[in-house]
């Protein structure tokens, strides 16, 4: 009806208004009548904010501009106003905008759309100058009169502020309260008696230091405070979502963390290993790239719309993991239109994923690690059979080549390009012949011809199956048909490697499918040759003289034949065993990690409201625009844009990233951050409590070499740490939450540490370390239903950080105790208080049963007598005497229920699951 009267008024000259518009007399009434409910202050719907001048004219996320000054029939706000799509028409309710207001804005718009400076009636503060995007601006330390408290800069700033509310500090907690606040809080185990012995008996000044620097050489150390960057990043050991089966080779990302802390790796090249660590020899460090939960191929619909989405979704989970973690930002946010607070818009989102469209999920080899690479001990051991099958291999039948896995192995020669020859495929399936992975090694073990090292791939012709037949899948370290390189010439073909420098190489894997699934396509009949900067081919390997000596042609034809003598069979033999039982726990014969995969980048849109099915402009890896000018041309390749990102990221000019690392330290330390929002350091975000603090710790993060213990050993020496939890009166009137900390806040430790004190005190702590995690269910993923493991054995009794962790599954036990379930990224553990908490801790099988080990471990100490028991006890638990009270409840309970059941009314105590 709107649309009939507003044409008919135009067709019959109604609409010349005949005079000029002003924006402030004629327009703004307009929005302020019918448009700032949903598009003012309070409420931005769509985007699109009409009562501030820059917000109107940048418009809102619908395709198109609002307001095109001098156009108003390409100005999606008249086609709102005028209702020319039904289901867009603006206001939705109530009395639509009359046809001279329509035709107003449209003469305003035609004239040029004047919106004159300064008559908005708010005005809205620049994004850009947010207290976070500023550059650091460390202060001179301020001074206070107090000179009994400081210990270090951070009391200086500490105590200005209790100054400025009227408070002072809390006197220092007693030195056994304090010892046990540190062990907790570095190494999350209590301290023993021997060690709370020693510190009480050592009264020089280096005491405090002495017990820190131990506990920050302890390897418990990084257990403890790996779990905390775990728990950011959200690892878990299984894929997530409705499926949720098992990632069994994610483990070596966790393992790499715990020794990044241990080792005090710099800040700034912990970043860098995460985001290139397959540039620098830390390989599994890239597991943090794809720690987020993740559709498996065969999971996603067939469909390729399906497919893009998924697509889309693992590299948006790329850019949140590094915006929260890194630089504490919700980059995320802006996937589907500009961010509503940060100046982060939808192009900069996409040229975010544009620094990751070369990076897959998936397992990959893991070479050069602590883990005795499987690949090359697998390499020895054909190396040794073959040493121990000599001459007398001669008239015996030759091995076959193999569908899944075949190693050519040549004396070492340096090659710029490596050449694959198919002369003849099998002749009961001659078609053309198919690699699913061809992987060229150097002397050192090092797979030189994957996709990341920048190689060049050429082939004779390829037989393209978009997603599943590519000539770039033969180098991207993802096995199986699925992801092949496929000939276009039946039973010939070639394909070539060139790398960027000439490498020394010793031996080729290659296989026609690692998975065994396919069986057709094998090249039988092929040649391998080689090539250096002078030119000319040299061949080194060919079908007609393989070294390698397939098992099942060993088992069939060697070792049972009279021409090998018995030491010889026997010695084969044993080492064909152990070979067997190798490849049998490392398929392929590798040691695999869940990580990043690298190839060449695919190209990125901007992709309207986020939707794979409408792209827009390409855009180019670049950082947010407000931050700068860091971009790269489309054309750059994996590396180069994944190294670019982390240089900016990792930078000490970068405003965010100590800043959010320095935030998350004194967190971890006081239970909540200077900035409370630790993942969220934009305006939505909350504003530090000590804002000069925050950056000179940054800054000291800096200038100490990015060292992490550097500012934990600030922390925990200071005079604010060692303050007594004591209530004051006058304290909680002002500051209920100890943002001031006008005293210590206590809290109650997190589940790992309950779990592992329980372990430590029972005697039966296993400390074990690295490795494929122990089991707390019955399953290690799949569908639904994971009964709980309630029976542990030896490997139960490792620290729960090496537990098996299924995602969005909490543990039985001590999942009630707010642990995260890595759907999400949890920068702090929320504290809930619940009854099944307490039952968990006296009624859990696994209490039951660490509380008869616990009373077994007191006897085989203190002996048959009950008050040497319970003092024992005491000593373990709470690192101190009971007093006579306790010890005489403890000791009629002892007598009356036995000793486990006082062990479990410990575990349940106050005191043993809170950090003092």
């Amino acid at each position: 009806m709107k649309q009939f009267w507003y044409f008919a008024a135009l067709f019959f000259g109604v609409l010349s208004i005949g005079y000029s518009v002003d924006f402030v007399k004629d327009i703004q009434p307009i929005f302020e009548s019918h448009c700032y409910d949903c598009h003012g202050a309070e409420k931005q719907k769509s985007g699109l904010r009409l009562d501030v001048r820059s917000r109107a004219l940048k418009g809102g996320e619908y395709e198109g501009p609002n307001i095109v000054p001098g156009d108003a029939e390409a100005s999606n706000l008249i086609h709102f106003v005028r209702g020319d799509d039904g289901e867009k028409t603006m206001p939705p309710k109530g009395e639509g905008l009359s046809v001279l207001e329509i035709k107003t804005l449209e003469q305003w718009i035609n004239d040029g759309a004047i919106w004159p400076e300064g008559v908005d009636k708010v005005t809205l503060k620049d994004p850009r100058e947010h207290w976070s995007f500023q550059p650091l601006n460390p202060q001179a330390v301020p001074t206070t009169k107090d000179r009994g408290f400081p210990r270090n800069a951070i009391d200086h700033y500490i105590l200005t502020g209790l100054k400025a509310a009227n408070l002072s500090p809390n006197p220092p907690a007693d030195k056994r309260t304090w010892l046990r606040r540190v062990y907790l809080d570095l190494t999350g185990l209590l301290p023993m008696p021997d060690a709370v012995a020693a510190f009480l008996d050592d009264e020089s000044e280096e005491a405090y230091e002495k017990v820190v620097d131990s506990l920050l050489a302890s390897p418990r150390y990084g257990e403890r405070w790996a779990q905390h960057w775990l728990d950011v990043v959200r690892y878990a050991d299984t894929h997530g979502f409705e499926v949720n089966t098992p990632r069994p080779n994610a483990w070596p990302y966790r393992d790499y963390v715990i020794e990044a802390f241990n080792s005090d790796t710099p800040y700034d090249r912990f970043i860098r290993e995460q985001l290139t660590g397959d540039l620098e020899g830390k390989d599994s460090a890239t597991g943090f790239l794809v720690t987020a939960a993740a559709l498996l191929p065969g999971q996603i619909g067939k469909d390729e719309e399906s497919k893009r989405l998924a697509r889309q979704d693992e590299l948006g989970e790329i850019v949140n993991n590094v915006g929260e973690a890194f630089l504490g930002l919700s980059i995320g946010c802006a996937r589907c239109h500009d961010h509503k607070f940060d100046p982060v818009s939808a192009k900069d989102y996409y040229a975010m994923q544009a620094f990751f469209s070369g990076v897959l999920y998936g397992d990959r080899e893991l070479p050069n690690s602590k883990y005795e690479e499987p690949a090359i001990k697998l390499a020895r051991m054909e190396a040794e059979l073959a040493k121990q099958l000599p001459s007398a291999m001669s008239g015996v039948e030759r091995g076959q080549v193999n569908v899944v896995l075949n190693v050519e192995r040549f004396e070492p020669v340096v090659a710029k390009k490596v050449r694959f020859t198919v002369l003849e495929t099998m002749a009961e399936n001659r078609r053309e012949a198919c690699i699913d992975e061809f992987e060229i090694f150097d002397t050192s073990g090092r797979n030189v011809a994957l996709a990341s090292s920048e190689v060049k791939v050429s082939a004779s012709g390829s037989r393209i199956q978009p997603g599943r037949h590519e000539l770039p899948f033969i180098n991207d370290g993802v096995y199986g048909n699925s992801r092949s390189w496929m000939s276009d010439k039946v039973g010939t073909g070639w394909v070539e490697f060139e790398f960027a420098e000439s490498q020394k190489i010793d031996r080729i894997f290659w296989g026609r499918d690692r998975e065994g699934k396919f069986g057709d396509r094998l090249a039988v009949n092929y040649k391998i040759e080689v090539s250096n900067d002078s030119g000319g081919w040299k061949r080194v390997a060919d079908s007609t003289d393989r070294h390698l000596f397939q098992q099942k042609h060993i088992k069939r034809h060697a070792f049972h034949k009279e021409a090998f003598p018995a030491a010889v069979r026997s010695s084969a033999t044993k080492l064909s065993a152990e070979r067997d039982a190798f490849v049998k726990q490392h398929p392929g014969g590798k040691q695999m990690v869940f990580a990043g995969q690298f190839t060449s980048p695919e190209p990125m849109y901007l992709l309207r409201r986020g939707d794979p099915e409408q792209p827009g402009e390409e855009v180019a890896p670049a950082v947010p625009e407000f931050f700068g000018s860091v971009s790269l041309p489309r054309e750059a390749g994996d590396r180069d844009r994944r190294r670019t990102l982390a240089q900016w990221v990792s930078s000490p000019e970068n405003p965010l990233t100590a800043r959010v690392m320095a935030n998350r330290i004194w967190q971890w330390h006081f239970g909540i951050g200077l900035v409370e929002t630790a993942n969220d350091f934009g305006l939505s975000g909350v504003e530090p409590s000590h804002p000069e603090l925050l950056d000179w710790l940054a800054a000291e993060l800096i200038h100490s070499g990015w060292s992490l213990k550097h500012l934990h050993r600030l922390i925990v020496l200071s005079a604010t740490y060692r303050q007594s939890s004591q209530y004051r009166s006058d304290g909680m009137a002002v500051d209920s939450g100890s943002r001031l900390l006008w005293r210590y806040p206590s809290r109650r430790i997190e589940a790992e540490p309950i779990r592992d004190s329980m372990l430590l005190v029972s005697g039966s702590l296993n400390l074990e370390t690295g490795g494929p995690g122990f089991d707390l269910f019955q399953k290690r993923g799949g569908l639904s239903g994971f009964p709980p493991v309630e029976v542990f054995k030896k490997s139960g009794f490792r620290r729960m950080i090496y537990a098996h962790k299924i995602r969005m599954e909490r543990d039985a036990v001590f999942g009630a105790f707010d642990c995260p379930d890595a759907g999400q990224s949890a920068p702090l553990r929320r504290q809930s208080t619940t009854p099944i908490q307490a039952l968990n801790l006296f009624n859990s099988q696994f209490t039951i049963d660490q509380s008869e080990l616990f009373a077994k471990h007191i006897i085989s100490i203190a002996g048959d007598e009950v008050a040497e028991q319970v003092n024992y006890a005491w000593q373990l638990s709470f690192s101190r005497s009971p007093d006579p009270d306790e010890r005489d409840d403890a000791i009629s309970l002892v007598l009356s229920h036995g000793l486990a059941t006082l062990c479990r009314a410990i575990y349940n105590s106050n005191e043993f699951v809170f950090l003092p």
